[in-house]
């Protein structure tokens, strides 16, 4: 039996600070201030969940998705803070015990709402097609060589692995020019609790749960060694996941399997009866008797707010079955041998999910309207980065193209710094990744000459 002694998973530092910051309610909920009102996430309104974003109805978005998660993850943090901090309340000291009774949940509820803050424009497709520029480009010739020559393999497969976890961790700990040192500053254990992938794309695994993608890029090393050494989490060949993470992947996971589902009715792709048989075999498989949850629809006409009130209920039971699940599986997420997550275990005891998540993947995700984003996003990215990429690598730039690196901010522009192709690479991913949909769009479309821009006096 592990010798569990959960207070080993927290760390009252700050990163980017060299000494200790005192443990406090304030210190922790700080992180999630910090978050709230940063750039990167308030630009997460105009960037793609799944569906376009289809004027007057309201289908989720990036910011959206991310407060929700929030919610949920409070939820699960605080059930289990509450569930360890009883457990344990004789081996945890004075300052270990507030904090799971406390403290978790704000700590859960930050990490979620960061989650996301490194995916690029139009969904998933926005990450995917960053990656299929440089690999369809890898001949492309620059200053009398190929792209891929000027850059290692590490290099290479960062930028053809394109990660938004990765780029979380880069925008929550880099920094930038022009900016102050240590990025956001956050609670180590907030940044614990997001490297869902802890490993760099030269050791991703298909086979390994926690590998099968990464968590940071090569240029942002250092700051992963400093977020792992504040926790056993092994070393940065060898890195465990942190407990917490757990918890935030599990708030993600109920999140969008359930509400990509509202949305999907609300804009008329899957019917009312369909989507609460759907929601009502998850509750009745989890909690049983489904009769007073019936009585309750019943008498609400309105067929969107009818589906709300099923997905609140179906969020709580899942919330409730994870947690379940958390302290089933307490010593192996305690001791990094976890390789499961825990919406998939309670899926295991509930095929309703599962039914869920096939009709998501057949109806939902390869919609028409979701594929024409993913279309659109591969060739908006690939117009930006071909302008913005080759402008940055080439030697002597031409005069248009010394124009167009005008156009990337300051903090994002190395072309003139002495650094390697990979960090001025690494500068126009910034740029282009943390772009919304409706500002890439604006700026293909004036690059194409499609729009030509004119001054607002």
């Amino acid at each position: 039996m592990t010798d569990i002694t959960w207070g080993k998973w927290i760390s009252s530092k700050r990163f980017g600070y060299q000494s200790s910051r005192p443990s406090s309610r304030s210190e922790y909920t700080r992180d999630y201030d910090r978050i709230i009102f940063m750039s990167a996430f308030r630009r997460l309104q105009n960037k793609t969940q799944v569906f376009p974003l289809p004027g007057n109805v309201f289908v989720h978005n990036r910011l959206t998705h991310s407060l929700e998660v929030a919610s949920v993850g409070r939820s699960l943090g605080s059930d289990i803070g509450l569930t360890l901090a009883s457990k344990y309340k004789d081996q945890l000291t004075d300052d270990e015990h507030d904090f799971y009774k406390y403290q978790l949940a704000g700590v859960i509820s930050s990490a979620c709402l960061a989650h996301d803050v490194g995916n690029p424009a139009f969904g998933h497709s926005g990450e995917k097609a960053i990656s299929h520029f440089f690999e369809q480009n890898e001949d492309l010739t620059i200053n009398g060589t190929h792209l891929r020559t000027l850059f290692t393999e590490h290099e290479w497969r960062d930028i053809t692995n394109f990660e938004g976890n990765a780029n979380a961790f880069r925008i929550l700990t880099r920094q930038f020019k022009g900016k102050l040192s240590g990025g956001q500053n956050l609670m180590l254990v907030t940044l614990a609790s997001i490297l869902k992938y802890p490993c760099a794309s030269i050791m991703m695994d298909s086979r390994i749960a926690h590998k099968k993608k990464y968590g940071y890029f090569l240029s942002d090393k250092s700051a992963f060694a400093e977020v792992i050494a504040g926790f056993e989490m092994g070393d940065i060949e060898n890195t465990t996941r942190h407990p917490f993470v757990y918890l935030v992947e599990a708030a993600d996971d109920i999140c969008y399997r359930i509400i990509d589902l509202e949305d999907a009715h609300r804009i008329g792709i899957l019917s009312y009866e369909l989507v609460e048989k759907l929601i009502l075999d998850v509750i009745r498989e989890l909690n049983g008797d489904v009769t007073r949850t019936q009585e309750i629809i019943a008498k609400i006409d309105d067929h969107n707010e009818a589906i709300s009130f099923l997905r609140a209920r179906c969020i709580n039971a899942l919330i409730q079955s994870a947690c379940a699940e958390f302290m089933k599986a307490e010593e192996a997420i305690f001791s990094g041998t976890y390789t499961s997550t825990l919406l998939d275990q309670v899926q295991l005891n509930c095929s309703a999910l599962k039914s869920i998540q096939d009709i998501s993947i057949a109806k939902i995700y390869n919609h028409p309207s979701v594929i024409e984003v993913e279309l659109a996003g591969y060739n908006v990215m690939a117009e930006l980065l071909k302008v913005f990429v080759i402008a940055t690598l080439t030697a002597q730039p031409t005069a248009l193209q010394k124009k167009a690196l005008m156009l990337i901010p300051l903090q994002y522009n190395q072309t003139k710094d002495q650094v390697s192709h990979y960090e001025k690479v690494m500068g126009v991913l910034d740029f282009v990744s943390g772009m919304t949909d409706g500002y890439a769009t604006e700026l293909y479309r004036k690059v194409k000459g499609i729009d030509i821009p004119s001054h607002i006096g």
